[in-house]
């Protein structure tokens, strides 16, 4: 019985990323990565990476989250090409919408390993991807190959990085940003559920606490106690609250329950369960698990490949620092 409906709900989820109808405009896959690119040039490529993030994930467990959204982040914006890596005025780096983002020093210290084995080789966008890959499998997610081969941007905008989610949008426009990087609706449920880990600024939620549509009065949506909860942790914008008040240690499908329940922290959160188009899915994933994994890998893995083929040659490079480009 419990064969069978594993097997409904993976159908289920099959249909759904079949039936959605994509307009991916200005991006691609990059079907040209390959997971044997540096089979030859640099070898020990994982090894490495995967050595660095277990030393310091040992330090701050919480870098783990931060390294999936910074690749989340950086493959939303120009595709996967480290743009939100460079640290100058008026890069995606430098935008408001950035100010909470984490791990930089983390891509910089594996990059710096990289360049003493294999100089001049590896991009910091591949290391990017392999990392988020590690960090996810580290707090009980899912394991999947990264295919290699990306090359990293030289032009990155602040403007750009911040036309990225807040969490006050509709469920409308995130599918359509979804489209156009060439996602669909199961992917923006599927990769949502990155917030079963992870903090959030009270910046982000405290219109929903306390001035909801400038009523003056909380978000009615919100589950009364977990409210009083909120209300509590968030007094100040400065402060930060977990994704997940339940479970927020680990990689689970508690994030879906807590939709269930009305404990979603961000409106964009809840609202995955109040739409018709998104809810069926946050049911499915809610009492699959093991769909959860399985999906979030492919999700991931598809993320990974968005490549904006707008961009000329000359705009890219294997850079020799990740947060700067070439001389």
């Amino acid at each position: 019985m419990m064969e069978s409906l594993n097997c409904y709900a993976l159908m289920l989820v099959v249909v759904l990323a079949a039936a959605v109808a994509v307009d991916a405009s200005g991006y691609e896959y990059d079907e040209d990565l390959s997971l044997l690119f540096y089979h030859k040039s640099c070898p020990e490529l994982e090894k490495i990476v995967h050595h660095k993030l277990k030393l310091w994930l040992k330090n701050d467990s919480t870098l783990a989250p931060a390294l999936i959204n910074l690749h989340y982040r950086d493959c939303a914006i120009r595709g996967c090409d480290a743009s939100i890596l460079l640290d100058h005025k008026g890069s995606e780096r430098s935008a408001k919408v950035s100010s909470s983002l984490r791990g930089f020093q983390v891509i910089d210290d594996i990059k710096s390993e990289l360049e003493k084995k294999c100089p001049k080789t590896v991009s910091c966008a591949d290391i990017l991807a392999s990392a988020a890959k590690d960090a996810t499998a580290a707090v009980g997610g899912p394991f999947w190959s990264v295919p290699y081969g990306r090359k990293d941007g030289r032009i990155s905008l602040a403007e750009e990085a911040q036309s990225l989610p807040s969490g006050r949008e509709r469920i409308t426009d995130l599918i359509e940003l979804f489209q156009s990087k060439g996602l669909n609706v199961l992917d923006l449920v599927v990769l949502s559920g990155a917030h079963t880990i992870g903090r959030s600024s009270c910046a982000r939620l405290q219109h929903r606490l306390f001035n909801y549509k400038g009523t003056r009065k909380p978000d009615p949506t919100i589950d009364p106690r977990y409210l009083n909860f909120l209300r509590r942790k968030c007094r100040w914008a400065s402060e930060t609250v977990e994704m997940d008040a339940v479970t927020p240690r680990k990689f689970d499908v508690q994030y879906y329950k807590n939709l269930q329940k009305k404990m979603g922290l961000l409106s964009t959160d809840q609202m995955l369960y109040s739409d018709s188009r998104t809810a069926s899915i946050v049911s499915a994933l809610a009492s699959q698990p093991e769909v959860f994994q399985h999906q979030f890998a492919a999700s991931m893995l598809k993320l990974g490949k968005i490549v904006d083929y707008t961009a000329d040659e000359d705009d890219t490079e294997i850079r020799l620092k990740c947060n700067r480009v070439n001389p």
